[in-house]
């Protein structure tokens, strides 16, 4: 695999190369995302314009493009400089108008004399009563009239570049395309019906009807399958790959763990008991651990990680848990504090405010290895942070921990397991696409004891109204979360309005009732605003979304969202977990203002209906598509061109077992469709796997 097999040069060769293609073409493609002939071939038409020639314009609903022969009568020169050019014509039943704009007559007298048979095709529009085509896309002689394909493909465009253009580059590209061996299963094909390769480009390059240009027509259909084929190809040999990586075999007794589950109030659900027994495998196994676990808010994760945590100590090792902010790094420390005392651990905590002589203490400590489960944020990957015998690592919101802090906490312990939690439910189709290396155990079970909570929508005009219930539940006893709207891009503008609500709301309610948290003030600041509101100090915490992630407060029961309409839905889910955590029954007031738009109050209305993650990030993926749903460019996310994730979630789930399949039957890919794959993965610049194949 030293290099892209020859047979692929042509596609990746510089742009103007291609016939049809100048210097000036070749510097604007790239802002079409075409860098090499190989990005033509998957950039597809998205409609497609019906020149089917007629007979005449009677009865044709206007206005639309026409295609039709017609007899050239009178020119009409302009009567000002860039005016009007007109040109009447008569077709078999009706005549219209020709125009042409800054048009130079006595060239257009050549092209179009009087008296001569031609067929155009256009826009036809009527102005003034008058039926007129102007500037024909095409006006041909009778017998050229194979010149006007029956139905022409649109593509996308930029700045400069026409669609005459890219037809001609595309059929450029296609011509350059070698035949190409199969690497889709034979079977897998013949199923679903899809052409080879070559035959796939070139039907999807000239669709007939719009049919053609559907997703599940079988030749598109069969390019968005080879998009997906290879991507989890790369994932499946990154997974092979890890998984000839040795770990180390973590054997507990299980009596650490027994004296937590006796002490529990509760037993654990049916979800985490399954979830603690693939997690307790994993870590037998002489493998490394690469573990997915995904559970909505509430759903118990914490405990589980615990358990996996305890096993490790259980075989003698050490474990870490780290913790995106400070706030939960001690969050969990508290939660956890206890169940270590029942099983006789040491827990600690490090994070960026330890300093000095404190500091030295705890890192001798995790050296020595008298610290048996660290509880972190990312101060954990500092230099002089040593383990004794580091098993386990449990990274909590992945999403905002890269994958080379990752790869630097494997380094910390040579083969430790890595267990990644999220309350972020991913739709499947994008977990497939972004874990799909990783193996996921999914928590869909709330623990008993849960209250549902309660979801209404209210105007903002009845802003008096949500004070004055404030103000009898805090009466009541009861603690609320006030978060204010995020402001586009600037964090001045979310603090003030976080900062005029708390003044407001103090006012009303007291000037010791209300504290404040938010993104600008300094961590010592927050972390007491939000110890103040955890003790019940105050009854309001006025916040930005920085108590999103797993702020635990039980007799927190109503959180009111203002500007809920500006939110993602899997956000306002995310606050909305953070009240029902205690036995009182709890509200969620969405507030909106209004007029709102038909597709927002649609998005407020499923939260309405649901509480169940998975559902609203599958409804929140079918609203907004995936960009959104987690900001492309910091996930990580592959961007396909022709493939579609949303829409085409079971095609990439089909693709992953596929994929997976043929490395286990092929690990090195040397047979006839090993080759074939490993052509498809140079063809779709799949480099990470390259180099995995390459190296391996």
């Amino acid at each position: 695999m030293s290099g892209r097999p020859e047979k692929l040069f042509p596609l990746f060769a510089g742009l103007e190369t291609l016939e049809g293609v100048g210097p000036k073409t070749a510097q604007l493609l790239p802002h079409l995302g075409v860098q090499a002939p190989r990005d033509l071939l998957f950039t597809l038409p998205y409609s497609g314009i019906d020149r089917t020639r007629r007979e005449s314009l009677e009865g044709v609903p206007l206005p639309a493009t026409v295609t039709v022969a017609v007899t050239i009568g009178a020119h009409r020169p302009a009567q000002s400089k860039g005016g009007a050019y007109r040109i009447h014509v008569e077709d078999a039943v009706s005549s219209f108008q020709l125009v042409y704009f800054h048009a130079r007559g006595d060239y257009l007298l050549r092209l179009l004399p009087p008296g001569s048979r031609c067929v155009v095709s256009g826009r036809v529009e009527v102005f003034d009563g008058l039926a007129q085509m102007v500037h024909p896309d095409f006006a041909v002689d009778e017998g050229d009239v194979d010149d006007i394909p029956l139905f022409e493909p649109v593509y996308p465009l930029t700045s400069g570049i026409t669609q005459k253009l890219m037809f001609k580059a595309t059929r450029a590209a296609l011509k350059r395309t070698p035949p190409l061996e199969e690497w889709i299963d034979p079977a897998q094909k013949a199923q679903s019906g899809w052409p080879d390769f070559n035959a796939a480009t070139e039907a999807a390059h000239a669709p007939t009807s719009p049919t053609d240009l559907a997703a599940v027509a079988p030749a598109r259909e069969r390019l968005a399958y080879d998009e997906f084929f290879a991507h989890q190809m790369t994932l499946a040999l990154a997974r092979a790959k890890r998984r000839t990586k040795k770990g180390r075999p973590s054997i507990g007794d299980g009596h650490k763990r027994k004296a937590v589950l006796d002490a529990l109030p509760y037993d654990p659900t049916a979800a985490q008991t399954r979830t603690i027994a693939e997690i307790t495998q994993d870590m037998a196994s002489p493998r490394r651990m690469n573990r997915l676990l995904q559970g909505d808010v509430g759903a118990g994760k914490t405990l589980v990680a615990f358990m996996a945590l305890l096993c490790a100590v259980e075989a003698g090792g050490q474990g870490v848990l780290m913790a995106p902010t400070e706030i939960l790094a001690r969050q969990h420390l508290a939660g956890l504090k206890p169940l270590a005392e029942q099983a006789g651990v040491v827990l600690e905590v490090l994070t960026g405010r330890d300093k000095g002589a404190e500091r030295r203490a705890k890192l001798a400590a995790l050296e020595r290895g008298d610290i048996q489960v660290l509880v972190g944020t990312h101060a954990v990957f500092q230099a002089d942070v040593a383990f004794a015998d580091l098993r386990l690592a449990v990274v909590d919101e992945q999403h905002r921990f890269g994958v080379r802090q990752r790869l630097e906490l494997g380094r910390k312990g040579q083969q430790a397991d890595v267990l990644v939690m999220t309350a972020t439910p991913i739709p499947r189709s994008l977990a497939l696409a972004q874990y799909g290396d990783m193996d996921v155990s999914i928590l869909d079970e709330k623990p008993p004891g849960r209250q549902p909570i309660k979801t209404a929508l209210v105007s903002t005009e009845r802003l008096e109204e949500v004070i004055e219930r404030l103000r009898a539940a805090i009466a009541a006893g009861q603690q609320c979360y006030w978060v204010c709207p995020l402001v586009e891009e600037s964090e001045t503008s979310d603090l003030i309005a976080a900062e005029d609500r708390f003044k407001r709301l103090r006012a009303i309610l007291g000037e010791k009732a209300v504290g404040l948290v938010h993104g600008q003030l300094p961590p010592a600041e927050k972390d007491a605003a939000m110890q103040a509101f955890q003790v019940g100090e105050t009854q309001v915490l006025v916040a930005t979304t920085v108590i999103e992630v797993g702020v635990d407060v039980p007799n927190a029961t109503i959180m009111v969202v203002e500007r809920a309409e500006t939110f993602g839905l899997a956000q306002l889910h995310q606050l909305r977990g953070r009240v029902g955590r205690g036995q009182g029954a709890s509200t969620c007031l969405l507030m909106y203002q209004s007029p709102m738009s038909e597709t927002g109050r649609q998005r407020l209305e499923v939260l309405r209906e649901s509480e169940d993650g998975f559902v609203i990030a599958e409804m929140d993926l079918k609203m907004r598509g995936t960009g959104d749903l987690i900001g492309t460019a910091q996930s990580g996310m592959p961007v396909f061109r022709v493939a579609d994730l949303e829409r085409q979630a079971a095609l990439m789930a089909v693709a992953q077992t596929d994929a997976r399949k043929l490395l286990s039957d092929d690990p090195d890919l040397t047979s006839k469709r090993g080759q074939a794959a490993r052509v498809l993965l140079w063809l779709m610049r799949q480099d990470e796997a390259i180099r995995l194949i390459s190296v391996g």
